[in-house]
């Protein structure tokens, strides 16, 4: 059994490892480009290891990123782009608005899902919280919640841009490890509308302690008046997500040929509207363009890296450190989820999960945990990381675009961070989560 011999096969890692792990610390540190700093320590691993010859990272760096899959993520990158751009996002804005406005906390509650429905196309968690924040957040402080408040709504719902498919995330994480994109966003949908509804009942339990927003007094007949017109007027808004839906869960679209549908559909309807002009194409494309070459160089430095890692044995010796401390698989899990919400807190989505994806897949293949599973808890732990105090991604997002400070926003994004982390928790514990939903896995 894999489990057993890793506890009985140590694996004692030297300055090959440990020098590489200072240099990429010490480079990020001084705020050289995350691609940058793992190129860095990759090319010096292999230099001080001698484990593969330098003469193959060239061919590795191009077999990394020469994936028909990995064209997916410019496509969906742009589509949030053009969604903006076009002003289509506050259509989503309307609708969810006059769903919710009944209730108490009925705007705080329509900021939520209208960040999953941005998350339903983007895939991004950063464009999410900048977009919707500035949507938002001022209309939430009319509303009667503490700018801080709003703020760490804001970036507790973008958290759902990685969690709820499509999502760039699963793309990658499906590249490292080779596992079809369509498959882990099945999986993906039920976790991603836990962590959407906890979100969403935090904000319903906060409000009612504090009392910050009441609801509009209207009859039933009103509600659904007023719902009709908001759908009327934007019902086109949703042909993005629909396509996107419908091609990839129904198998007639693989993620990339969604992408390309959803880009097309969205520049149509742009120009139909009047919303979107020639003039704007070179700035989005500018602006898309940034947000890929900072993804695309991690995962094309991924290959090298994973490769010299496993040749170090460095799985291997995590695997046996952590069952050294424990072979209690709760205890694994509980000491994985740590891991990865602290990760999360000082990184961005794709650097992590090039780094941790390959080091702590073996640990979860020798407890038993399904592949599937693993990458869908890996994924959600990281979102929940993007809010945790004091150095969540998100928060830096929001208090970016809005000036708010930083540790306001942080204390008020506890709340948060406790309810998703008990969906997390769920959906590393109950495996159902993740493979209901996947024939093959369910029986």
């Amino acid at each position: 059994m894999l489990w057993q011999q890793l506890q009985n096969q140590p694996v004692i890692l030297g300055w090959d490892f440990y020098a590489p792990v200072l240099i990429f610390i010490v480079l990020v540190a001084l705020a050289v480009p995350v691609w940058a700093s793992i190129g860095v320590a990759s090319i010096a691993m292999l230099v001080i290891s001698g484990v593969l010859p330098l003469g193959l990272v060239g061919e590795s760096l191009f077999h990394g990123i020469d994936h028909f899959a990995l064209t997916a993520v410019p496509l969906f990158i742009l589509t949030g782009d053009v969604l903006v751009r076009s002003g289509l996002s506050k259509k989503f804005l309307d609708v969810a608005e006059a769903l919710t406005c009944w209730a108490k906390g009925g705007f705080g509650a329509a900021t939520v899902l209208v960040c999953g429905m941005f998350a339903a196309i983007s895939g991004s968690d950063a464009a999410g919280a900048a977009a919707v924040g500035r949507m938002t957040i001022a209309r939430l402080v009319e509303s009667g919640y503490p700018r801080p408040y709003a703020c760490a709504l804001v970036a507790a719902g973008a958290c759902t841009g990685i969690l709820i498919p499509p999502s760039i995330a699963y793309i990658v994480i499906g590249l490292v490890l080779g596992i079809s994109a369509s498959t882990l966003f099945m999986a993906a949908l039920i976790p991603g509308v836990l962590i959407l509804l906890s979100i969403l009942a935090t904000n319903i339990v906060m409000n009612r302690l504090n009392l910050w927003e009441g609801g509009n007094i209207m009859t039933p007949a009103e509600w659904r008046s007023n719902l009709w017109k908001s759908i009327k007027s934007g019902w086109y808004a949703f042909i993005v997500p629909g396509i996107i839906f419908y091609g990839i869960f129904s198998g007639r679209l693989t993620p990339t040929e969604a992408g390309a549908v959803a880009v097309v559909t969205t520049v149509v309807i742009g120009f139909i509207l009047g919303t979107l002009k020639l003039s704007d194409f070179p700035s989005m494309f500018v602006s898309s363009a940034k947000v890929n070459g900072i993804i695309l160089p991690i995962i094309a430095f991924s290959l090298p890296l994973a490769q010299a890692l496993a040749l170090l044995g460095v799985p291997q010796g995590f695997v046996y450190a952590l069952t050294s401390i424990s072979d209690n698989p709760a205890v694994l899990i509980a000491m994985m989820i740590l891991i990865l919400i602290a990760a999360g807190c000082v990184m961005e989505t794709t650097p992590n999960i090039v780094i941790l994806a390959p080091i702590l897949k073996p640990l979860a293949d020798s407890i038993g945990m399904h592949e599937v599973q693993f990458c869908i808890m890996m994924i959600t732990a990281l979102g929940v990381g993007f809010i945790t105090p004091p150095l969540g991604l998100n928060l830096f997002v929001v208090s970016g675009i809005t000036g708010e400070s930083i540790l306001k926003i942080a204390y008020r994004a506890i709340p948060f961070v406790f309810f998703m982390l008990l969906v997390t928790l769920l959906i590393a514990y109950v495996p159902a989560l993740s493979t209901s939903l996947l024939p093959e896995l369910s029986r």
